[in-house]
């Protein structure tokens, strides 16, 4: 008999669905994206595309999640009835397949910098935290795809528990923490000498800094923040109860995206103002500036210790979602099969992500396109599969769905929401999309 994977209730829904869309997309690449494409400028296009692209794509997702109740590759075919249109379903599924690939690198490094400063502590590797040399760390390739390989087998292993066993009762307790960590920082990093200077820039739109290309940047990581156009919330959105109202659940969701997006650059400009770096540091940009920062604090290796293992359960909450969709399109959400599923898509996740890891080492020197293989691999999914997903979604719910239906789903309407929601849906977006998907192709 086949067993289904459910939320036990709307809150962890919403936690493990805000860990997904938060993860390393907030923590992680919002702050050296913004560093790279204008601080200020930056936030101002992100904070635009989240709440005029990103939240209506997340409503519509979670919709569709709840009037399908199924796996993604096969449920525009049970809305629609027709075969073609899970091709969504299939780029959803490449997409997130090749992002858990260079995901993972990141997840490593976390791992790496946890065991390091904690050699540190117990006094095993002598030496603080403004000592860890990220460049020689990433260089290395045995101990990078070693680390890479443990992370992928910490979210296997999550994913076989289930949905409401593993996932759900985590995020209720570290998603918490997690917050609370992130405001210590920020406190810290504004108390620091200099700190004005990096909030300044981090929150001083400068409009000539706002061009095509840091517009198409804003856009992607709008996309890649909240996890759109892999149709992963779809798949979160088809395990919830009848209870769970999507308005309210994907405006707490991208509520708390933009919350920790701000305390993410509130917690890192100030401090790389503070200690002399620049903004276009790029991938490394958290792991260089934070150690420094906990260096001034009272006890902050030991504080740093406990940032990073929630940092990596952030990062694990996104990762699991990207192999959960996996999972439940192979086994066609029979959770009987979920065990051997999660163990062959984790081995070939590690496979597609060595050359992502090795894009720091042995094959820093290959570059084509975007930059690095692992550069490619971003572009690729956030700039490129999320944006497509995104578009075949709306063209479909806008078009090809019944109204009536998803103005059932929309839910309660006392605010007269639905009619701009649908035309947005239906008209608008679907054109920006492609609009600015062409413009960036040019």
């Amino acid at each position: 008999m086949k067993q289904k994977s459910e939320w036990k209730t709307s809150t962890g829904f919403i936690l493990a669905s805000a860990g997904s869309a938060i993860g390393l997309g907030a923590l992680w690449k919002f702050p050296y994206m913004a560093g790279m494409y204008g601080g200020g400028a930056f936030l101002l296009m992100f904070l635009i595309f989240t709440l005029c692209v990103g939240l209506p794509l997340l409503i519509m997702e979670f919709i569709v999640g709840k009037m399908g109740k199924t796996y993604t590759t096969y449920i525009y075919e049970r809305l629609v009835g027709r075969k073609w249109l899970n091709i969504i379903g299939w780029n959803g599924n490449i997409a997130v397949f090749l992002l858990f690939g260079f995901y993972s690198v990141i997840g490593g490094w976390i791992l790496i910098y946890i065991i390091k400063v904690l050699m540190q502590i117990i006094g095993v590797d002598p030496g603080q935290l403004g000592d860890i040399h990220f460049e020689s760390i990433i260089g290395n390739p045995v101990i990078t795809m070693i680390a890479q390989g443990v992370f992928i087998a910490l979210t296997m292993a999550i994913v076989m528990f289930g949905v409401a066993d593993g996932l759900e009762k985590a995020s209720k307790i570290m998603m918490p923490l997690l917050f609370i960590c992130l405001i210590l920082i920020v406190v810290k990093s504004l108390s620091l000498e200099g700190s004005m200077e990096g909030v300044r820039f981090f929150l001083q739109p400068k409009l000539d800094q706002i061009n095509l290309n840091s517009m198409l940047f804003a856009l992607g990581q709008a996309f890649f923040a909240l996890s759109l156009g892999t149709t992963g919330m779809i798949t979160y959105a088809s395990y919830a109860s009848k209870e769970m109202t999507v308005k309210s659940s994907a405006t707490s969701i991208v509520l708390m995206n933009v919350l920790i997006s701000i305390l993410a650059g509130l917690a890192i400009f100030p401090a790389l103002k503070s200690f002399g770096y620049e903004p276009e540091e790029g991938p490394g940009l958290l792991f260089k500036v934070l150690p420094r920062v906990f260096m001034h604090m009272q006890f902050g290796d030991i504080f740093y210790v406990i940032f990073l293992v929630l940092f990596l359960f952030a990062a694990l909450t996104s990762s699991i979602s990207l192999l959960e969709l996996n999972v439940s399109n192979v086994t066609k959400n029979n959770n009987n099969k979920r065990s051997v599923a999660a163990l062959l898509i984790s081995a070939l996740v590690f496979i597609i992500g060595i050359p992502a890891t090795l894009s720091f080492s042995t094959l820093k020197d290959v570059h084509f396109g975007a930059g690095t293989i692992f550069d490619n691999m971003d572009f690729l999914v956030s700039n490129i599969l999320m944006p497509l997903g995104a578009l075949g979604s709306t063209l479909i719910v806008g078009h090809l769905l019944n109204k009536e239906a998803l103005q059932t789903y929309f839910g309660n309407d006392k605010f007269k929401l639905f009619k701009p929601w649908y035309i947005l849906i239906k008209f608008i977006l679907p054109v920006v999309i492609l609009i600015i998907f062409i413009m960036q192709l040019i």
